[in-house]
């Protein structure tokens, strides 16, 4: 049996299996998996999960497994794969069994796995074998850590570097953060928290930062209705790096990636405590109060999942609201983010293509596989979502009642008792508090119509203006570097490049005769002649120069902004506006 020299001892596996992870060689990206377990029957199956619940795509975790072998005592145990990520064991004897294998951990996101000289992370999803008849069985986890290390797991205490988790499903739903990390210890509500950081130490860098993140939870409890948060213990993992930008929910945990550079920049800090707040509510909603479709998880399969747009949508919109809520932003903040997310709704073709409910349903192969056409043809549960949560919440404020006392109804009938809601679920709920939603919400959410967005916004004393471009439309999109040929990123859906024959991955090599080696160029080819001529553009495509006229079209609105229209100014939207603003009905 393969082993390191100071190996543990083999563990007892009568209370369930016996889960060790060994990070000793940061250095080599490799996680060795030790897995100690009793069979309960001659035919047992081991199963990696294909995906990470909370993040709706086929992931093939199984890819980074390598070298598995199995043993019973002293005696090697036979292997038969019966599919990419599932292995058969044929057994003589219901002794005790040992698996080990190895995986790589080299892909840094929150919901995978990464493992260097700095620190580790585990997505437990892609790390943990599943044995059959074991998922509700209490799982322990050990850990073997480099010296300075310390580990990070939001699971109750075992011993040192041990941990014990219900079944299964909590143990993979407990992500592991180790490293040489300062934690920082503060409370919500009387309920213990943690804050780890890697790549810097926020707290210390910002005196105010845990201050304002309880402020934040805090509001998350005040809006659901309850004085304290679902976890009794949980713990905040932020990764800082260069570029980054995304979080993950757990029952008692979040992990959290953010970017240095966004961070310093104005809003920065608002951006993150946003991203707190929506995880953080994810405690309620989506963990706990979660689509039944979830109930119990799948591992190995897609799940369609209708609700995606009330579990991910509306929790979009409020985390926008919660820090204004907590006390720690201003309203024209708010407005300028809010009207940030309308404009990029509005500028989004894809909206005209795909509905609300259909962008849930086709989570797993749309949202988390973009490419150059995916904006002109679909658009995200998130970003609609927290468009229709809006439209949801003003028009539930027309009947005296408001977003967040569904959300608590929901939580009363659902969430706590531990029942998954179907989307008629939703709907009843919605038009519990205004009857006219029963035939409203299913049209908002199977339609390609904007909903009226302007009627909605000029009851709380608001209407979007719109910034025109002063550029003709061209219906491309370059790619971002300066330091290489302009290239087209993108080229929209019946726009002027389109009508042109030029595709995503053209090289652009003249307007007019004119060379052009950088947008600067570009700006300055069109400023010299007339607008709307065609343009004669010269191109590379597989090694060939060609050429094609391109007639632009009129400038199209480059953004949308949120403002306080003076002419819908009265005490009466003004107090709707603020009452709005404090998540009050």
């Amino acid at each position: 049996m393969s082993s390191v020299p100071d190996d543990p001892p083999r563990p007892d596996t009568a209370a369930g299996p016996v889960v060790q992870l060994d990070l000793r060689q940061p250095h080599r990206h490799l996680v060795r998996v030790t897995l100690h377990f009793t069979p309960r029957c001659l035919r047992p199956e081991l199963r990696l999960p294909a995906w990470t619940p909370g993040s709706y795509l086929i992931r093939d975790h199984v890819r980074h497994l390598e070298a598995l072998e199995v043993h019973q005592g002293e005696t090697p145990v036979a292997v038969s794969r019966t599919s990419e990520a599932c292995w058969q064991l044929a057994l003589t004897s219901l002794a005790p069994l040992v698996a080990i294998y190895r995986l790589q951990a080299t892909e840094l996101s929150v919901r995978t796995c990464h493992l260097s000289a700095d620190h580790g992370f585990l997505a437990l999803a892609g790390v943990v074998l599943q044995v059959s008849q074991e998922r509700w069985r209490p799982h322990r986890l050990e850990l073997r850590l480099p010296e300075t290390w310390q580990p990070f797991v939001p699971l109750p205490s075992a011993g040192e570097n041990a941990w014990i988790a219900n079944d299964f499903d909590r143990l993979i739903d407990s992500p592991v953060e180790a490293g040489p990390h300062p934690c920082h210890r503060f409370s919500v509500a009387g309920v213990p928290h943690r804050w780890v950081t890697w790549g810097a130490d926020l707290p210390a860098d910002d005196p105010l930062w845990l201050a304002d993140v309880e402020r934040v939870a805090l509001a998350c409890c005040r809006l659901m209705g309850e004085p304290a948060p679902a976890s009794n213990d949980y713990l905040f993992v932020l990764h800082l790096l260069a570029e980054a930008y995304g979080g993950l929910e757990h029952d008692h945990s979040t992990v959290l990636q953010f970017g240095r550079r966004a961070l310093a920049a104005p809003g920065g800090r608002r951006k993150l405590l946003q991203l707190v707040a929506h995880e953080y509510l994810h405690q309620w909603n989506v963990r706990r109060l979660k689509p039944a479709e979830l109930t119990p998880i799948d591992y190995d399969r897609v799940t369609i999942v209708p609700g995606l747009w009330f579990a991910e949508g509306v929790t979009s919109y409020l985390d926008l609201l919660l820090p204004l809520a907590a006390g720690v932003g201003t309203e024209a903040e708010l407005l300028e983010d809010l009207g940030a997310d309308l404009s990029r709704y509005l500028l989004t073709p894809g909206r005209r293509v795909q509905g609300l409910r259909q962008s849930a349903e086709e989570a797993w192969v749309k949202l988390y596989r973009q490419d150059a056409s995916s904006a002109d043809s679909q658009i995200s549960y998130y970003l609609k979502g927290a468009v229709v949560a809006l439209v949801l919440d003003l028009h539930l404020r027309r009947q005296g009642s408001c977003l967040a006392l569904v959300l608590r109804g929901l939580w009363r009938s659902h969430g706590a008792w531990g029942r998954g809601y179907r989307n008629q679920d939703l709907i009843d709920a919605f038009a519990g508090q205004s009857p006219d939603l029963a035939e409203l919400l299913p049209h908002w959410l199977v339609s390609t119509d904007d909903p009226d967005l302007a009627g909605y916004l000029a009851d709380v004393g608001l209407a979007l203006a719109q910034k025109p471009a002063l550029e003709p439309f061209l219906g491309w999109q370059l790619e971002d570097a300066t330091d290489r040929p302009m290239q087209l990123k993108r080229v929209h859906r019946d726009g002027p490049a389109e009508r042109a024959c030029l595709q995503a991955g053209d090289e652009l090599l003249a307007l007019d005769g004119v060379r052009l080696r950088r947008p600067d160029d570009l700006a300055l080819a069109l400023s010299h002649t007339m607008a709307l001529a065609e343009r004669e553009v010269l191109y590379c495509r597989d090694g060939r120069v060609r050429s094609t006229g391109l007639r632009p079209d009129p400038p199209s609105p480059l953004s949308w902004q949120l403002v306080i229209d003076p002419l819908l100014a009265s005490d009466q939207t003004g107090r709707n506006r603020q009452r709005w603003l404090s998540l009050l009905p």
